[in-house]
This record gives structure tokens, sequence and C-alpha cells, in this order.
């Protein structure tokens, strides 16, 4: 399995893989792993497609930087009682 990884890594993203978004590399390779054999795998882009037009876009700061909108305090009014 490591073995497997560390070719896909290698191959896929040219060495350039950053510890940061290991997490992430680590949650694409399991998923194209589970499904290597799956039948359907060219139905894929047919279910990502609507999904994709449904779902609202993220901004790129939410997604480099989740929780920085949590840490945010908000504006308090002046002469609020």
């Amino acid at each position: 399995m490591i073995a497997l990884l560390k070719r896909w890594l290698i191959g896929t993203h040219q060495g350039a893989v950053s510890q940061k978004h290991l997490d992430y590399y680590l949650d694409e390779f399991t998923f194209r792993f589970n499904r290597r054999r799956s039948k359907n795998r060219g139905k894929l882009f047919f279910r990502l497609a609507p999904q994709a037009v449904a779902v609202d876009p993220v901004p790129y700061n939410q997604i480099v930087h989740p929780t920085s909108e949590k840490l945010k305090p908000k504006a308090q009014s002046v002469g609020a009682t």
C-alpha cells in the first residue's frame, strides 16, 4: 500500500507535495484506491456535474483558511444597550 501511495504521489504530483496538504492527498488516494474496480467509474462525471451546479461556490480564502472566519469577532454597534 505504501509503495502504491509513493508511486502515485511521485507520478501524479511530480514530487510537489506539501506536508500542509498531505491529509487531502491521502483522502484523494483513498478515494481512488477504493474505487479502482468500480463498474460505474465512467458515471462519476455525470454525478459530479449536477452536484457542482446545485452547490454554492466556496471562496478560496474559506478553503485555505477555514477557521479564520470563525475567529473574527462580530462588530458591536456603538451605543447599544
